[in-house]
């Protein structure tokens, strides 16, 4: 068996982060597909593309909101964080003496590697590469169901906010365009804003000497 680990949204401002893994017992209908990284292809594509993974590959998905994310880096690092998902992942979906590919998120890829392998139930083997979401189909193929899910949860909590704010990555200016209005109008961030992100306190600190300064 073959399986790969990947995430989408893990420094956005807005909404959640997602890790999907992908097991198989071969890759050879992945390169069939020209899976790639999922940045490499449309949004059309992906959804396409999710789609049969979904249905040749045995898929676990796991979103964890913006506010659990704050919750949670009050005990621990974002890089920590990730690694127990990973780790539940593979308590999930694997079985002993299968290869485990993951993107490492870790200057230290073996390190990684070693850590989440500590922190799994199964006997398995982990490889942990940078850029492993264009080396291996398997980890291809879990950048897209991920990013897929992300997507599907920005468009509800869009909706919910009857706003289109964006990708909700601070590098977008509609994102932060939409959270110095929406903090200018309620005196507050929205739901599904990580608070302890540095961009989010940066704007809520800005618009408070504003407020200051106009007395």
């Amino acid at each position: 068996m073959l399986c790969g680990i990947d995430e989408a949204g893990r420094g956005p401002v807005i909404g959640p982060m997602v890790v999907a893994g992908v097991c198989m017992e071969s890759d050879k209908d992945l390169i069939e597909l020209a899976v790639k990284d999922s940045k490499r292809h449309t949004a059309t594509k992906r959804e396409e593309l999710a789609k049969k993974i979904h249905e040749m590959a045995h898929c676990v998905i796991k979103v964890v909101s913006a506010e659990d994310i704050d919750v949670l880096r009050t005990q621990m690092t974002l890089n920590q964080l990730e690694e127990d998902l990973f780790a539940a992942i593979i308590d999930e979906m694997a079985t002993d003496g299968c290869t485990v590919y993951v993107d490492a998120v870790s200057t230290d890829e073996k390190g990684f590697g070693e850590t989440i392998k500590r922190r799994t139930e199964k006997e398995v083997n982990i490889i942990a590469k940078h850029r492993a979401d264009d080396i291996y189909p398997v980890v291809s193929a879990a950048s897209i169901c991920a990013k897929v899910k992300r997507d599907e949860e920005v468009s509800k909590i869009a909706d919910e906010l009857g706003v289109d704010f964006g990708s909700g990555y601070p590098s977008d200016q509609r994102t932060i365009d939409f959270l110095k209005k929406w903090v200018d109008d309620h005196g507050d961030l929205p739901p599904h804003t990580r608070r302890s992100w540095k961009t989010a306190e940066r704007i809520v600190d800005n618009s408070k000497k504003v407020t200051l300064d106009d007395f």
